[in-house]
Formats: structure tokens, sequence, C-alpha cells
């Protein structure tokens, strides 16, 4: 069936929470984040499929279809996802276990079953996990792998990560309400699919291109695009379960080409009440149990407002606008290191050697630096300190530290 075109501005004139210029601000400088620490932050189902077939649905404008994801309140499902995620990073051979101790906090002692390092192995490759979830309080994750299962279980206060591989649990306790950081991220395809509606403005086209399927189920297909140039973001495909209103599948593709940046959807899925024992779980006999004292229960820990967002970026210095939106940072500001620049690298070790392999070096009005890329979010550090970062292209990097700003 042939696309289904609707006017960009009309299609988002009535959502006010979209059109809020101090939101909007926020929210294109946290999409590029979201993609990139989709993996590191995945505590909930993390949906990918190739579309099969053109199903044939009522018509529906982009603003309609804007507001049933809006209105969606799914809170009974399982099924089976796949994820695939291609940042264009280098193998990291020796430096992987050095990484991966790094994402594990000091609490957890090292523990193998600890969900925010384990659940970094999403950020790169193809990987096959179970979902499944029964209102707030019960979601239960399982990351397949060649020999082994890595499971993450909420239910009710408790929180359980258990390696089969190692044969060790982590425990932590959900406080309710608990308050998370700024630098947490959207986990699921409906939560990546509304942040990247927050950034949509007269920058950005937004369109329903067909129908589609996805896991069996008859899907709208949402397509946002950013209409400047110099955006590493080529488009934002969003599949819609036109009964339920569910984002079933996330895929940006890169400006650059080639496959998607981040490919995730159900590959199959069942709206129907998981079985209570889904989410029981007893440490097995001889295992390793490291206690946490307190963790954020997966799915349901307290989502910072859009104004949360735009807080952080009060004293940050945004130059551009829409996707082309550039952070700038200067040396000493939280988060960056005093001695940012290119020497700075050097001192790293492995690390440094590993940054150094993602760089290019760079001259231009503003003196040298080096350009670290990925296939989405990129960054310019100068030689006097100055960070310049964005979802844009390494000559809108260097135009922005040439201006000065």
């Amino acid at each position: 069936m042939a696309p289904y075109e609707s006017d960009d501005t009309t299609a988002v004139a009535d959502a006010d929470e979209l059109r809020a210029a101090r939101r909007r601000k926020a929210a294109r400088y946290v999409v590029p984040a979201a993609v990139l620490g989709v993996a590191a932050g995945t505590i909930g189902l993390v949906p990918a499929i190739a579309d099969s077939g053109s199903p044939d649905l009522p018509e529906i404008s982009a603003q309609q279809l804007i507001e049933k994801i809006a209105a969606s309140d799914v809170q009974q499902l399982s099924g089976t996802v796949k994820i695939t995620t291609d940042l264009g990073l280098p193998d990291l051979g020796g430096l992987e276990s050095d990484l991966m101790s790094g994402a594990t906090p000091s609490g957890g002692e090292g523990s193998s079953a600890d969900p925010s390092a384990k659940l970094t192995e999403l950020a790169s490759g193809t990987h096959t996990l179970r979902v499944a979830a029964d209102g707030p309080d019960k979601q239960k994750l399982s990351l397949l792998e060649d020999a082994a299962e890595y499971s993450l279980i909420h239910n009710g206060k408790d929180v359980w990560g258990y390696d089969s591989a190692s044969n060790e649990v982590y425990h932590g306790t959900a406080t309710e309400g608990a308050e998370q950081g700024e630098e947490e991220v959207p986990a699921t395809p409906k939560e990546l699919t509304e942040e990247a509606l927050k950034a949509v403005d007269d920058t950005t086209s937004v369109t329903v291109d067909g129908t589609a399927q996805v896991a069996g189920r008859d899907a709208y297909k949402l397509l946002i695009e950013p209409k400047q140039s110099g955006s590493t973001v080529g488009a934002i495909s969003v599949a819609v379960d036109a009964r339920t209103g569910l984002p079933l599948k996330f895929t940006l593709t890169p400006a650059s080409g080639g496959a998607a940046v981040v490919d995730a959807g159900f590959t199959q899925i069942s709206f129907a009440k998981p079985a209570a024992s889904t989410f029981d779980f007893t440490p097995p006999q001889g295992a390793k149990v490291t206690e946490e004292g307190s963790v954020e229960a997966p799915e349901h820990s307290h989502k910072p407002e859009e104004e949360d967002f735009a807080k952080g970026l009060d004293g940050l210095n945004v130059i551009g606008e829409g996707w082309t939106s550039i952070a700038v940072l200067d040396s000493g500001a939280e988060g960056v290191p005093s001695d940012a620049g290119r020497g700075a690298t050097g001192d790293m070790g492995g690390m440094g050697s590993f940054l150094g392999s993602l760089g290019d070096e760079v001259t231009g009005k503003f003196g040298s630096g080096t350009v670290f890329k990925t296939r989405l979010v990129n960054a310019l550090i100068t030689d006097d300190g100055k960070v310049y970062v964005g979802a844009v292209t390494k000559d809108a990097l260097v135009k922005a530290a040439d201006s000065g700003k």
C-alpha cells in the first residue's frame, strides 16, 4: 500500500509537551545519548525483526499515531526479543575486561551477576533475550548465551541477577520512587520513541510510512527524519502495534548508510498475563550471592521529567538547533577532566590507545584537536581542553569550534 503522508507541522501541532522550547532543547541532546546507552541502561524490554508483509490497515495521520503511542499502557506481556547494536567501535581486545569492570559499581564487588556490568554486553553485536512483564512490580529479562543464560528478575521489592555460567547471584532491593541519575536513558522501544518525538519541531519530518508486520502483529510505521544536513542521524523508524499502540520495533539508521546503529524489536510477543512462577527466584545451592543495599527496579524506576533533562543542561552551552545541536563543555566542567585535550589520552594507558584508535587529528581557526567518532555521536576535544559533542559530522564539529563559541 502507498505510504501515508501528513503535514509535518500539523502532525505535532497539538502536542504541547513536544513544543515547549526548554524541553525540546534538552531532548535534542538526550536522544543521541539514549541510543548510545540503550545497552548499558537496559533493565526493561529492549526489543529487532525484519518486516514481513504489508497489512491493509485504516489510514492514520502522523498526529493520530503519535497520540496512539502516548496513550499506550501495556502492562502484561511476554516474548522473545532480538537486538543488534553497531556503533562502529573497533574491537576492544584486552580492554574489554577493563571496561566491563569499570562499569561495575563498587558495591557490587565485581559480581558477574551485577546487571550494570552484565547488560553492557548489549552495547555491540546481536543478542537474543526473553522478556516478561506483569505490571510495574514484576519483570524478567533473560539474556541467552551460547552455553549459559543470564536472568534479571524484579519481583516486588526484590531484584535478582543470576549468571548461570559462574553460578553467581546478585540481590538488591527495589526502592519505590528511587531517584535515578540524569545519565539514565530510555530502555524500551516505547521510551526511545517518546524521546525521539521530543525532538520533533520544524527541523524534523514526521510521516506515516505505510504498514508492516512485526512478530505477527499488524503495525503502522512512523518515520522520523532530520531535515537538516550535518546530522549523523539518517532516520528513525518505529513500528507501532495497530491495536495497542505499543512500539514493537525501533530502528535508527545513520546518515552515512549501511547497517542500522540500533535495530531492536520483538520477534515474538504475547499480551497474555505471564504465570506468577515466571518471576519466582531462589538462589541455586552453592551459588555465590552478592548483596547490594539498594538498586532501582527495572522498568519501573522513577523516570525524570523533561524539566530534569533541561536542568541538567543549565550552564551548558548548546549551539545550533534541532538535530545538529552541539554541546560545548570546557575543561574542568562536570564530567570533563581538567586535562582534557590531546595529551590526556597519552596518560591513560590502554584506554588512551583505545580512544586514540577512534580519533582523527583536525585543525582549524580554533587550533588543533582530535575528533573521536562513532557511527552516531562524535566529539571534538581541542588541545586547549574544550569538548564539542553531538550527533553531527566531523565537519560540523570543526565549524562549531571555529565559531569560537
